[in-house]
């Protein structure tokens, strides 16, 4: 990396979930101690506070049926402020966005893209890539992937004009296990490259992540999507849509410090942190050990 500064925002956004809870992410994520862990890696960590994000009490709620997403316009606007809280970053600065449910990314990967061309590792047990039409549920954070590469409700593909910020050369998926039929068919039509659980158990998560990089060479810069879900519930039992048989804990720090390694890397989402449904806030400590790993943290 070309500097030692992070700039850290949060989106407290619990809107594209299914239930309550998540939206307090970002402060489990301060509570355990990321600035401190990033200081001590020698980083110099500007916390630019939290978006403003509207509750569901005081949001409209709409939606709900065949094509309608849930809170579309408070998602919409949620989003909107957190691309511009990250598009206004010194250039340079690494940038770390605290969920928040992974919605939120609709916001955030176009306020990194603004920068130059991007490339996204999409770190999750779902694939994200439904549209308000092929979503069961109307809930949105299971539909960010579809927006970024344009697919989907104007509210959100309106929010970066003409030009998706994505396009499916740009998208790689690790750790898949739950995906939706039609998320299925788009991921095939697309050609978006994928790398499941079975990928990660057959051929290990050293061989995935190298490969990974490789489908995304031609994006000088790496953004970082990680969904706390991908992690299997043993360690990470705070989430609302667990799988079992996600990345173990060494699986999860080897992706990482691989990452780290290619030197690409210039921006990172933390999402899906669910406190109410927590241990003693394990699953935000273990995205903070995550998150060290990612910055350069080394055994040796």
């Amino acid at each position: 990396m070309s500097t030692r500064e992070v700039h850290v925002v949060g989106v407290p956004m619990d809107l594209g979930a299914g239930r309550r809870g998540v939206d307090m992410g970002p402060s489990a994520l301060r509570l355990a101690q990321l600035e401190r862990t990033l200081t001590s890696l020698g980083f110099a960590v500007a916390d630019l506070g939290n978006v403003e994000v509207a509750v569901p009490e005081s949001a409209a709620r709409l939606g709900g049926g065949a094509g309608e997403p849930l809170y579309a316009d408070a998602i919409a606007a949620a989003c909107a402020a957190a691309a511009e809280a990250l598009r206004d970053r010194p250039d340079g600065a690494f940038a770390i966005a605290l969920g928040g449910d992974h919605s939120v990314s609709m916001g955030t990967v176009p306020g990194v893209a603004a920068g130059g061309e991007l490339g996204v590792l999409w770190v999750d047990a779902h694939a994200d890539v439904n549209t308000p039409e092929t979503s069961p549920s109307g809930n949105v954070h299971g539909m960010p992937v579809a927006h970024l590469l344009g697919l989907g409700d104007a509210r959100f593909t309106a929010l970066w004009g003409d030009r998706p910020p994505l396009s499916p050369r740009d998208v790689v998926y690790v750790g898949l296990r739950s995906v939706d039929p039609p998320e299925r068919e788009a991921i095939v039509r697309l050609g978006i490259a994928a790398y499941t659980m079975s990928d990660v158990d057959r051929r290990g998560i050293a061989a995935v992540a190298t490969e990974a990089l490789g489908r995304l060479s031609h994006a000088p810069r790496l953004h970082v999507s990680f969904d706390a879900d991908v992690l299997d519930p043993t360690i990470a039992p705070g989430v609302g849509t667990p799988v079992p048989g996600g990345l173990t804990y060494r699986e999860a720090h080897l992706l990482m410090e691989v990452l780290a390694e290619s030197g690409r890397v210039v921006s990172l989402d933390l999402v899906e942190v669910n406190p109410i449904l927590d241990v003693a806030n394990r699953t935000a400590a273990t995205l903070v050990e995550l998150t060290a790993s990612l910055l350069g943290k080394r055994i040796l």
